[in-house]
């Protein structure tokens, strides 16, 4: 079999050489007509994101969001998107009598961060009114930013302990709450008009 790095020594060319994790020296890409072009030694990402950030937790459930699709005849809608990371989220909600969530519809484009908040929205959103959403979107705000304790009476929440030290995070956890809390908003106008 042949190497991939022709004419370098056998040390370089095998797992465990100097180039197995970077490169010794410049080398030139191969563009046509280009000799000035080269790859910089050195690792390709400055700083990795932490393992504990996503952790198995976050991963289950941002595989398993529920309520997933849009509703046929939604009573609201709301779609928020982060200007930080492009994350999207979008909630359509029917209400009952009471003002009250009685059929719920997602839409994630997100991260594992925001698909993990869409996944702990969806578990426990039936049957909330909108100063429920509110509250538990203000209080996971707060708790993000390190002003409180707890995450509030929203069941899971505390799954994102560790998202507290990435503030460019935060939008993306936040953005299922504000858009669902959006919706309801929606819903309760368009009765009332």
């Amino acid at each position: 079999m042949r190497s991939m790095v022709e004419g370098a020594p056998t040390q370089m060319r095998r797992r465990g050489g100097p180039l197995h994790h970077r490169l010794a020296a410049a080398v030139p890409l191969p563009v046509p007509g280009r000799s000035d072009v080269a790859l910089r030694p050195g690792p390709l990402y400055s700083r990795p994101v932490s393992s504990t950030l996503y952790s198995r937790d976050i991963l289950r459930l941002a595989a398993s969001i529920p309520h997933l699709g849009r509703l046929e005849a939604p009573h609201g809608a709301a779609e928020r998107t982060s200007k930080v990371c492009g994350s999207r989220v979008t909630v359509d909600v029917a209400l009952d009598g009471e003002g009250r969530i009685a059929a719920l519809g997602l839409e994630v484009k997100a991260c594992a961060l925001g698909q993990a908040s869409a996944a702990l929205l969806g578990a426990e959103a039936l049957g909330q009114s909108e100063a429920q959403l509110a509250g538990a979107r203000d209080a996971l705000a707060a708790y993000l930013r390190g002003e409180r304790d707890d995450p509030g009476a929203w069941p899971g929440l505390a799954v994102f302990a560790a998202a507290q030290t990435y503030a460019a995070r935060h939008a993306a956890i936040l953005l299922p709450f504000e858009a669902a809390a959006a919706a309801v908003a929606d819903a309760l106008a368009r009765a009332a008009a």
